[in-house]
């Protein structure tokens, strides 16, 4: 299965070193890495839902740093971090509402029969593909718990 992302990371940064935009290639270029790394690792292509699950994995990533920077008052790293999680969405499939999410949600419970915590697992597994890249997971864990005990 031939990727679409790989070669629109490899055009984007290509452009952005024409450009001069230095931020957005640093970005991308650990994108690229990142893919490589695995690629190199597993011998393996990753196709798109793979790197997608990569780039989620690298926003998460972030957002841990930007939790740890503003509680440390290092707003100039935050920043750093926030523009980089901009750039990295852009690959990323379009972000679903809470309505969606929440819709998604009944609909898992309704469909496996899930009526307790350790339904959980079962939850996430036909969860993940759907949200991978669009949710972020631990609020939906959160929200899986919440429904699944009251």
């Amino acid at each position: 299965m031939s990727s679409t992302l790989k070669p629109q990371l490899i055009g984007d940064m290509k452009s952005s070193m024409k450009s001069g935009d230095k931020q957005r290639l640093g970005v991308v270029r650990l994108m690229l890495a990142a893919i490589k790394q695995i690629e190199v690792d597993e011998r393996i292509e990753l196709d798109d839902t793979r790197m997608l699950a990569v780039f989620d994995k690298m926003v998460k990533q972030r957002r841990e740093s930007i939790s740890h920077y503003g509680a440390a008052g290092r707003d100039d790293l935050l920043a750093v971090e926030q523009a980089e999680i901009d750039i990295i969405q852009e690959y990323l499939p379009e972000a679903l509402s809470e309505a969606e999410i929440n819709d998604l949600v009944e609909q898992s419970i309704a469909s496996t029969g899930a009526a307790s915590i350790k339904d959980m697992g079962k939850l996430m597994s036909l969860l993940k593909p759907q949200l991978q890249g669009r949710a972020d997971m631990g609020q939906v864990s959160q929200l899986i718990k919440s429904r699944l005990s009251a």
